[in-house]
């Protein structure tokens, strides 16, 4: 099977445009959120669509995002929010993959949800196991329990999440019928290097200090690697907001059917509105902005 380029991606950090070849997809990539001045959809998201041209084959994503209607009436724009699609694979469809036609690359976000997305296009939009798309809703969500494959794959994938020979090792062994052999040993090699990071994770979650609605933590002093998605949610068993205060930024979390929308409460001008990456400002006004706004509504 000859697969297509694969390149990784997230939507603050988008390839050159001309250094993707043919006809191209998108997949799992948000369309860029305003944070300070430096990145936002007219400075990031655009300038990549622009240089895609007709060459856009399709761009699939589940991510909220106020620009989304602007792109209702194009058809290779398949949108939908978090609530009604909680990971990108389910929404790779045989139907969306044939009348897509051939394409070239693929362009993908960097974590599992994102690859296992690239595999079921590549697969003509099927699941390269049964189970698959559950599997990266339970954990793109943090919700429900995924399987031992999915398991071993988002702890790699953690591990060394800057280390795009790991993901496409992950695509191919997903393609290829995840057979033993050496994408099999890379995954495990690094799977093995996260228990070492959870140890870290764990160790910062004893630090939480609850302040009404929010669990905060602060990371500085601490040696080692940590896996801020796991301290986030480590935060919310404790609060219904988390926040974990790292290297000059705050990353601010709730659950995603949580009904909260820290983009409009910050006023961030797009994003996902559960999660966001603001730079660090007065800590106490931004817990205190949290605990004075209205009760949010569970979506």
């Amino acid at each position: 099977m000859r697969l297509p380029q694969l390149a990784f991606a997230s939507p603050r950090l988008l390839p050159k445009a001309e250094k993707i070849a043919g006809r191209v997809v998108v997949l799992d990539i948000a369309f860029a959120a305003t944070v300070g001045t430096s990145v936002s959809f007219e400075l990031t998201t655009k300038p990549f669509l622009d240089g895609l041209g007709d060459r856009l084959a399709a761009w699939v994503d589940h991510h909220d995002h106020e620009k989304h209607p602007a792109f209702a009436r194009d058809p290779r724009f398949v949108l939908a929010t978090k609530a009604e699609h909680g990971a990108c694979p389910e929404m790779v469809t045989p139907e969306l993959v044939h009348t897509t036609g051939p394409i070239d690359s693929i362009v993908t976000h960097v974590d599992l949800d994102g690859l296992y997305a690239a595999a079921k296009w590549i697969l003509d939009g099927k699941e390269p196991y049964r189970g698959a798309d559950d599997d990266a809703r339970a954990v793109d969500t943090r919700t429900g329990t995924p399987g031992p494959i999915a398991i071993r794959i988002d702890r790699a994938l953690r591990a060394k999440f800057r280390d795009d020979q790991l993901k496409r090792a992950v695509v191919q062994w997903l393609v290829g019928g995840m057979r033993p052999g050496v994408h099999d040993d890379l995954i495990a090699e690094a799977a093995a290097e996260f228990d070492r990071k959870d140890a870290v994770t764990r160790e910062l979650a004893r630090r939480f200090t609850v302040r009404g609605r929010v669990a905060v933590v602060d990371t500085q002093g601490l040696a080692g690697q940590f896996d801020k998605t796991d301290l986030l949610l480590a935060g919310q068993e404790r609060a219904p907001v988390s926040i974990v205060r790292d290297s000059g930024m705050l990353t601010i979390a709730a659950g995603f059917d949580s009904g909260w929308d820290f983009v409009a409460l910050f006023e961030l001008g797009g994003g996902m509105p559960t999660r966001v990456t603001i730079p660090e400002q007065k800590l106490d006004a931004v817990i205190a902005k949290i605990n004075e706004a209205p009760e949010p509504t569970p979506r």
